[in-house]
């Protein structure tokens, strides 16, 4: 997801803050494990299960049992297959070391994928509805190419291969659709928190979307439910331009932004009020899926963050780089990418001339595992065990689908899945190697897709996008204005739209990790009715006032759990300051072991799809320099 250490983010300001048929019957019968209504035909197309999805139930049951009993005897109740390559793990890691090994290999291979969830692609998952006669396509998971001039050569490879040319975001992205639509970002105020509901001008834009900063005046903070105090302070706040740690050195600010959370900061050294810290705290949910009680002042000067812009920092914190818009976005999100390895690995099952069509290619899922295949795209299948075999010439994979264990042999294996399931699946790791891949905590979030069958209400609020403050869907924002030469984006308030919402369970006054591990406990208890419930309530909030009705205006849901979602990178508070991509547990975590090769965003401790790429080259090199 989508998915930087903090000695790489000088570009990342703009990162992932923002990663069916339907029709009104639908409202009435959501379920809570969705239900695939067929397109195209076809009776099995996961994209359109609406209800609670990401990771759907069946997809970690029998991981989970692996994990909690332990490791059980290989029991294979078919022949035990032989293929070139295991593949565990179908998201982009895991399609793109499939795509490199047919590529660098010196003969035909035979590869078989592994994947656990019902669909391919991983956290690059795509969310489809059909609200009247409009087909509408959004991303449940990784959302954007993100600052693609600093991919690495072989992602930039990739990329071009698949015939992405990011370039045509330029004409893709509708860049002047909030001015021309006269909306923008607002501030939410809840009733539960400050006594009453309020949508107010957020006085900090959203760059990120093209939403610039408004003219920032006492007049428009007296609009928010603080104190006058607060108020006052919160002014300071936006507009003072003094250095606040002069007279310190560069060295000296950076080793002291290094040592405090951004909320003491603000409350020690800018003598911020509670009210005024709060209003700050979730800004860096989108970005870390945790508050800025726990990230560090340094953290949040990376992005800009008031009472840090003045600090002297530009050049320590962003050198030359300009960076470049946040605009390099498929309909889907990167689960264009996904499909596109697909439609490379397996042609009988997608085909697209360019990327100008990839967004509507029709994708044919019973194509993905046929025999003819060279490569195989296996789902709802869960590897139990990976194991080399007793003279070490090759590995067994046990995996269990539709209830029955089946046992592959494969001259080489690439776990590209969680860090924290390759312990409980592969025992012959040496101890400091599974202590290093059960180091990190992947960051849980949730991301949920309405699809709404007009926006009227939104342009009335003036809401393109909105924060949260305090509230249980910390952000959102109507999709992103891209459309492609197949698809178009809704172009009236009239028209159908999706609506993306967001919601990180943190636990406030914890270490990052601590966060996580409790956060995704805390997710783990919320039914897709509960989620349905909050966006009820928040939704009728923040739009009462301008003609919001929620069973007339939502045709559907789709709620994209990610318990185990961004890849864990390394904070600066937490974790010594020179671990990164290139130092930390993940080097330890990662190493090939004989014929086993592991590779996933987490091993490239950065969620983002280069991070993934990256990782899926450098099994591929491991294991054909090893082989050959």
């Amino acid at each position: 997801m989508a998915s930087v250490g903090l000695h790489c983010r000088s570009m990342s300001i703009q990162r992932r803050e923002f990663i069916g048929g339907v029709a009104a019957s639908l409202l009435a019968s959501r379920s809570e494990a969705g239900g695939a209504l067929p397109l195209s035909g076809q009776a099995y197309y996961p994209p359109s299960m609406t209800g609670l999805r990401g990771s759907h139930k069946g997809s970690f049951e029998a991981l989970h049992k692996v994990a909690l009993a332990g490791p059980s005897p290989i029991q294979p109740s078919q022949p035990i297959d032989h293929v070139d390559l295991v593949i565990v793990g179908g998201g982009i890691s895991g399609l793109a070391a499939a795509y490199l090994w047919q590529q660098q290999a010196t003969s035909p291979q035979r590869v078989l994928i592994l994947e656990n969830h019902d669909d391919f692609g991983g956290h690059a998952k795509r969310n489809e509805f059909t609200v009247g006669n409009r087909t509408l396509i959004g991303y449940g998971g990784s959302q954007s190419i993100d600052t693609p001039s600093h991919y690495s050569s072989a992602a930039k490879t990739l990329l071009s291969d698949l015939g992405i040319d990011t370039q045509a975001f330029y004409h893709y992205y509708d860049r002047a659709f909030t001015r021309r639509h006269g909306i923008g970002s607002r501030w939410f105020f809840d009733k539960g928190h400050y006594g009453r509901n309020a949508l107010t001008p957020n006085p900090l834009g959203a760059a990120w979307l093209g939403v610039d900063k408004p003219t920032i005046t006492a007049e428009m903070l007296a609009e928010m439910p603080l104190s006058q105090a607060a108020q006052a302070k919160l002014l300071q706040l936006l507009t003072d331009t003094r250095d606040w740690l002069a007279p310190r050195t560069l060295d000296e600010k950076v080793h002291y932004l290094r040592s405090k959370s951004y909320e003491d900061y603000l409350r020690q050294d800018l003598e911020m009020p509670d009210e005024v810290v709060l209003l700050m705290r979730n800004r860096a949910h989108g970005l870390w899926a945790v508050g800025y009680d726990a990230l560090s002042a340094l953290a949040a000067a990376r992005s800009g963050e008031p009472g840090t812009t003045t600090l002297g920092l530009e050049h320590f914190l962003w050198g030359e780089d300009e960076g470049e818009p946040y605009i390099f976005h498929f309909p889907d999100g990167n689960a264009a990418i996904a499909r596109m390895l697909v439609a490379k690995l397996i042609p009988t099952a997608l085909a697209y001339s360019s990327m100008a069509d990839i967004t509507t290619a029709p994708l044919i899922y019973k194509e993905l595992d046929q025999p003819a295949n060279p490569t195989r795209l296996r789902l709802n299948a869960s590897a139990l065990d990976v194991r080399h075999t007793s003279d070490k010439s090759a590995v067994l994979v046990t995996y269990t689908s539709a209830g029955q264990q089946y046992t592959v042999r494969a001259d080489h294996t690439i776990l590209a899945c969680y860090n924290h399931v390759i312990p409980h699946i592969c025992h012959e790791l040496p101890k400091e190697q599974t202590d290093a891949l059960q180091w990190p905590e992947k960051a849980p979030l949730v991301y949920a897709n309405v699809a709404l069958r007009h926006w009227r209400s939104f342009q009335s609020a003036g809401l393109y996008h909105f924060s949260a403050l305090r509230d249980f869907w910390v952000y959102g924002s109507l999709d992103f204005p891209v459309s492609m030469p197949d698809y178009a984006f809704s172009g009236s308030m009239n028209d159908p739209i999706v609506l993306h919402m967001v919601h990180v369970p943190t636990q406030p006054g914890l270490p990052a990790r601590d966060q996580y591990r409790a956060g995704r406990a805390k997710l783990l208890k919320y039914s897709f009715a509960d989620y349905e419930r909050e966006l009820r309530r928040q939704l009728s909030a923040m739009l009462e006032g301008h003609d919001f009705l929620f069973d007339r205006d939502v045709a559907a849901i789709t709620v994209n759990r990610w318990p185990h979602g961004y890849a864990y990178e390394y904070m600066d508070l937490w974790d010594p300051p020179d671990w990164g991509p290139h130092k930390g547990p993940h080097i330890k975590a990662r190493e090939t072991l004989g014929r086993i090769a592991i590779g996933n965003s987490d091993s490239s401790a950065y969620a983002y799809v280069n991070g993934a790429i990256d990782a899926a080259q450098r099994c591929v090199d491991s294991l054909l320099g090893r082989a050959g």
